[in-house]
């Protein structure tokens, strides 16, 4: 027979006896929870010191602190900050390139990567920025091609001062190849390198799985064409601004080289290579 007074009820550890113990989840990139208070359910996009940023499928964000009061296939949970793995062996960039560490900085070459706006600006620092640091290369962007045969004209392309150039929507019998051709044929062309992907906009060439669609929505030409892919994703698309937080949430899905499309992954690679080759 059980003895009920055997043990001491004020011993310590009293307070938690029967009580659920509840475990705690790293919050990891893509991680899926619903906060309770609010009903909110997303993936976590970042982190910010003790704050979690969750996007809901309709690319609604909320921020939260991090702590209890979350629930992952309705089980509750305490959301912690990642604990950052232990290296294997030599760590890699974004592009998948080793990793060089304690680099000294070095002085900026001659020659430049020019690309038409700031998004693609933007991506390529984002995936291959630790790459041009260590390179010594700077990419500019130059709205638009309409005039790169005066840019090269004012630059002065030469043997050490070469210009790689990514343009959107390369593609046979469009502007933008006709613009590569002539450049090709002029003075310049030994030493200047013009290549593009196939795509409308450098925004197709994050894989759509990325924000949780499966193809890239079709735009008619008569709509101006990130404001139809705003429209046809239920996102805010009346002004500029809303353009631009649209680019956002579109570059915040993009971690490494495997969020981008080999179409343009191949032609920034080649635009560095050209760019660095003595």
């Amino acid at each position: 027979m059980q003895d009920r007074y055997s043990a001491d009820v004020l011993s310590p550890g009293w307070r938690d006896a029967g009580r659920k113990v509840i475990p705690t989840q790293e919050a990891m990139p893509d991680l899926v929870v619903e906060e309770v208070a609010t009903g909110f359910c997303g993936a976590v996009v970042r982190i910010e010191k003790k704050i979690v940023t969750l996007e809901d499928r309709h690319g609604q964000l909320r921020l939260f602190p991090l702590g209890g009061g979350f629930l992952i296939d309705g089980e509750p949970v305490v959301l912690v900050v990642p604990v950052k793995a232990a290296p294997q062996g030599r760590a890699r960039t974004a592009s998948g390139s080793m990793a060089v560490r304690d680099a000294p900085a070095r002085v900026a070459r001659a020659s430049r990567i020019f690309v038409e706006g700031r998004h693609d600006a933007e991506l390529v620092e984002k995936v291959w920025g630790a790459d041009l640091r260590i390179e010594g290369v700077v990419v500019e962007y130059i709205e638009g091609v309409d005039n790169l045969e005066e840019l090269l004209q004012e630059f002065r392309p030469g043997p050490t001062r070469r210009v790689g150039v990514l343009v959107d929507h390369l593609v046979p019998g469009s502007k933008e190849s006709r613009i590569a051709d002539a450049v090709a044929r002029g003075p310049h062309g030994r030493n200047v390198l013009v290549v593009g992907h196939p795509y409308i906009d450098v925004w197709q060439s994050v894989k759509p799985n990325r924000l949780g669609i499966t193809t890239w929505p079709a735009i008619p030409r008569s709509i101006e064409w990130k404001h139809g892919i705003c429209e046809a994703l239920g996102w805010p698309h009346e002004d500029q601004a809303d353009i631009a937080r649209a680019w956002q949430r579109i570059l915040g899905r993009v971690r490494t080289f495997a969020d981008l499309e080999p179409q343009l992954l191949g032609r920034v690679e080649q635009l560095i290579d050209f760019v660095t080759t003595e």
